[in-house]
């Protein structure tokens, strides 16, 4: 007995991986080179998706450099693309014992500095959740489920979608 053939859609991956210094100016760094890829991917600097991941990516890498911090290590942003479905942001530092808390969190006071970042990642992430990194420190990912995202049509130019921005870099 032979089994029915099933057709399997080929996906493909796409991943960008970079460290970057524990420092503002390396937070700084991530967050433009993220804008920088997803401009590659054809979502154009400026457009909505971007605009979302350059704040996603921004609150990660600046609690990834402030709290995670240890001197002489790097971190790290992976940024994992999967067309037409996700796109995953992932944040590691060498820090494993300061974990932020998930779950419900206090509204801060309104004078407080801190206390609003896990909140913004809270409401533009379809999820996110802290990992453990091997072998030592953690992870941070926040996903973005892409339903009503999409890219630039092929053939045009993802610099023509946002009319009047220029891409991270550009003159």
């Amino acid at each position: 007995m032979t089994s029915p053939l099933t057709h399997e859609e080929t996906v493909t991956v796409r991943v960008f991986a970079q460290r970057f210094s524990s420092t503002p100016r390396g937070a700084r760094l991530a967050r433009r080179l993220a804008l920088l890829q997803l401009h590659c991917w054809h979502f154009p600097y400026g457009c909505e998706l971007s605009d979302t991941v350059g704040l996603l990516v921004a609150e990660l890498a600046a609690n990834a450099v402030t709290h995670g911090r240890v001197p002489g290590r790097d971190c790290e942003l992976e940024l994992s693309y999967l067309p037409g479905r996700r796109l995953r942001i992932e944040v590691s530092d060498t820090r494993g014992e300061r974990r932020p808390a998930l779950g419900e969190r206090p509204a801060p006071r309104p004078l407080d500095e801190g206390g609003r970042g896990l909140l913004l990642v809270a409401a533009l992430a379809t999820r996110w959740e802290v990992l453990d990194r091997l072998p030592v420190g953690k992870t941070v990912r926040a996903e973005i489920d892409l339903g009503p995202y999409e890219p630039c049509p092929e053939g045009v130019s993802p610099a023509d979608g946002a009319p009047g921005r220029t891409p991270p870099g550009g003159s």
